[in-house]
């Protein structure tokens, strides 16, 4: 892509409505632009990313088994009166059509999915099986004032086991602790698997964590080897500067600590609430009628890219992990001269030849502060810079004349293109 084409430029100043480091990163990025409170629009650059996170969150879905589909964000008020959630869910969006039918708009989709599964399962031959879908959901929060971490419209994926039984249920949900574990690390986080309430499902709930100061929850853990504990601090059974019962058990002592964090998925047991309220049932092996089982699973794709910038960014801008930069490559010509303009052309050129997403900044309004500025801010991986002074400095080896840098590294260097191959490739 020529920057020169692209749609959505970046933005000196931050916009005076945000407060928040993710939103005014991503508005002055040109990644996203605000509509309302709590609802952006994705231009090309934050689609991208967004596109990244989903396909790595379906990678993983996909290998727990998970089966993706898409559902109605228009939804029958009869189930949700059915569940008793019409009139307690607070953040559910109530639409009203003109010819006076009532919808829910979609926040969740137990409410769509149970009744929809009810139709497939006649025994137990038909279970177990997961159902997931990566869609926008919309949700009227009270607070809308961290940017893309708390929306009232968001990208998320939500997934829905169907289980014999508890035991076959609980095996599940350790396959979906892997599954996260990996979307995390994939991504570019060190999410802490937090223990949670469970709410009206279960006792416990599991949250992912991911520790920053930007964080709206708050939770003890511990950073003892093999340990993991962590409980949200609506929970927690500890405070900061306790002994870690779960390292003294094994004879370590290790102090719990305190920190702020930013939810990026949670886990959950939804065992028969809502198969007994929809009278989904399976004929077992000894032709009783038994209730299916159920858990939830959700990532907030959206919430997490706010996320990544929270904990991936510097003084001068986005810092991507190299799974979801938008772009693997960041082309700069410095200077308006025919054989600079020439050697950019030719170098963008070979890049798409050798299928690397690249991003080419050929502006000729633009001086070298403003360029190597906007290269910071959007904050893809590797920057590549072609100019008069690496054409006629070069150090002696024909053809090292491209300026190579990455975005985490002060340190610049000059290689030939096969050498910038190689690079890449690695």
């Amino acid at each position: 892509m020529k920057y020169s084409k692209l749609f959505g430029k970046t933005i000196k100043a931050d916009p005076k409505d945000e407060v928040s480091t993710n939103a005014k990163l991503l508005i002055r990025a040109g990644f996203i632009r605000k509509e309302v409170a709590g609802v952006y629009n994705y231009l090309p650059l934050g689609l991208r990313v967004l596109n990244k996170i989903s396909n790595i969150v379906r990678d993983e879905m996909n290998r727990a088994d998970g089966q993706e589909m898409f559902m109605s964000s228009l939804q029958n008020k009869a189930n949700w009166e059915k569940t008793g959630r019409w009139n307690t869910f607070d953040a559910l969006f109530k639409v009203k059509s003109r010819f006076e039918t009532e919808y829910g708009l979609g926040p969740t989709h137990e409410e769509v999915l149970v009744p929809l599964a009810k139709q497939c399962i006649a025994s137990y031959k038909d279970l177990p099986f997961a159902l997931y879908q990566i869609q926008t959901k919309f949700r009227d929060e009270e607070r809308a004032k961290s940017g893309i971490l708390r929306g009232r419209e968001f990208l998320m994926k939500d997934l829905y086991s169907f289980h014999t039984d508890e035991e076959d249920f609980e095996k599940y949900y350790e396959r979906m602790k892997l599954a996260y574990k990996n979307v995390f690390e994939r991504c570019g986080l060190h999410a802490i698997m937090t223990e949670a309430s469970g709410g009206a499902f279960s006792k416990f709930s599991h949250e992912y964590q991911v520790l920053t100061p930007a964080g709206e929850d708050t939770i003890f853990y511990c950073e003892g080897k093999n340990c993991g504990f962590a409980q949200n601090k609506e929970i927690a059974g500890v405070k900061a500067g306790d002994s870690c019962h779960k390292c003294l058990e094994s004879g370590h002592n290790e102090t719990i600590k305190e920190g702020k964090t930013i939810e990026v998925g949670n886990i959950f047991p939804l065992k028969t609430r809502f198969s007994k309220m929809f009278d989904v049932v399976y004929k077992a092996k000894d032709g009783t009628e038994q209730l299916v089982v159920m858990g939830c699973y959700g990532i907030g794709i959206s919430r997490l890219m706010g996320a990544i910038v929270e904990v991936h960014h510097d003084d001068k801008g986005i810092v991507w992990p190299k799974a979801l930069a938008p772009y693997q490559v960041h082309i700069v010509i410095l200077g308006n001269q025919d054989e600079i303009r020439k050697q950019g052309e030719e170098l963008y050129k070979k890049l798409q030849d050798e299928h690397i997403d690249v991003l080419y900044d050929n502006r000729e309004d633009a001086g070298t502060g403003e360029k190597l500025a906007d290269v910071d801010l959007i904050g893809i991986p590797v920057r590549l810079v072609v100019s008069i002074k690496n054409l006629t400095q070069s150090p002696g080896v024909a053809g090292q004349n491209i300026e190579w840098k990455t975005r985490n590294d002060a340190k610049t260097e000059l290689l030939s293109f096969s050498e910038v191959m190689q690079k890449l490739k690695r």
